[in-house]
């Protein structure tokens, strides 16, 4: 499915390379809404959703509850892209029935708007400018950084940036960070994470009672876990690639981090649907107030941004990705693990 619009757009290829603020001026052309389209496709997903979650009550056998219940997790991925998309304003603006809708979203998937504004606001205004940094986002240490880390916090590194931790980021991203931490830093503000998880609890314990427990693991528990992998793993990789660039900090610019510290996520048309193409990061880096389904329409019309370091679900990007650990200022690129050794 192509995004209302790209097929008529093309590329000027003599046009001049424009840089800063004349890229992301050039970049508003793409800002606009199409509200019918944002419902229509948000309703499409929660019907997808509702469909995967009628087949695990409908299901006797629990592997097909199991992989019903998966098959929800992968599509409540796209689902979030709907809530992200809404807390930057770059859908169901000035539509409060959409916002009240997002909000529920928020709660369902226990990530309350207080916490994801204040860590992921963060996130885009200091994407790949600040070392070590844990706020929203997967720390990157430099060489003579990590040469300076106890034994101890060595450790913690590598496992914040270790497969396993993405892999159960249900517990480490979502309860760890997005919950306990984020309540344990601003509680007054935060009250909220908590309060989702006591909701999520109880309805866990109806449906249990009601309809058996692995029915309400199915339900509640497998879906979040899958959605968190994968989107733990997406999000480390939009910002963890072998093509990675950082600049030194005087020489940090929004749209530099944007085109040259964000990924394209090549992926085929299922995994994109899925992934509400938030694939084309570098698109919303550069203007996160772009619709996620206008990114590959801005994508084909701008020049700029058309050569982007990339990665992709394939294995070997994977292992690739997985395996930088330490940026190298000398050698200007991201250091494997083996390298550092």
């Amino acid at each position: 499915m192509h995004p209302p619009g790209s097929a008529s757009v093309s590329a000027i290829p003599d046009a001049a390379p424009r840089h800063g603020a004349d890229l992301i001026r050039a970049s508003r052309d793409f800002e606009d809404e199409h509200r019918f389209t944002s419902w229509r496709l948000l309703l499409e997903t929660l019907l997808a959703l509702s469909a995967c979650l009628y087949l695990v009550f409908y299901f006797q056998s629990w592997p097909l509850q199991v992989l019903a219940g998966m098959l929800a997790g992968l599509v409540q991925v796209r689902l979030f892209i709907f809530y992200h998309d809404a807390l930057h304003g770059a859908i169901f603006r000035r539509d409060p029935v959409g916002q009240g809708v997002m909000s529920a979203v928020g709660i369902y998937l226990l990530t309350v708007r207080s916490v994801w504004q204040e860590t992921h606001d963060h996130h885009h205004q200091n994407n790949a400018r600040q070392f070590g940094s844990l706020i929203g986002t997967y720390p990157i240490l430099s060489v003579a950084m990590e040469a300076r880390l106890s034994p101890a916090a060595r450790l913690r590194y590598r496992i914040a940036r270790h497969g396993l931790t993405m892999a159960a980021g249900c517990l480490t991203t979502l309860l760890g960070g997005m919950v306990i931490a984020a309540f344990v830093r601003k509680p007054r503000r935060h009250w909220g994470a908590p309060v989702a998880v006591l909701l999520q609890g109880l309805a866990f314990l109806a449906l249990g009672w009601s309809w058996g427990w692995v029915t309400a693991v199915c339900v509640l528990v497998v879906p979040l876990a899958v959605s968190m992998a994968f989107g733990a793993y997406l999000f480390y990789a939009q910002h963890n690639f072998p093509a990675l660039k950082l600049g030194h900090r005087g020489e940090w610019t929004y749209v530099g981090a944007a085109l040259e510290s964000s990924s394209m996520f090549e992926m085929g048309p299922l995994m994109r649907w899925f992934t509400g193409s938030i694939g084309y990061h570098h698109v919303h880096h550069l203007n996160h107030r772009i619709p996620f389904y206008r990114l590959h329409e801005a994508m084909r019309a701008l020049p700029e941004l058309q050569q982007p370091g990339t990665t992709s679900w394939r294995l070997r990007d994977i292992r690739a990705c997985l395996a930088l650990y330490v940026w190298d200022p000398d050698q200007e690129r991201m250091l494997t693990y083996a390298e550092a050794r």
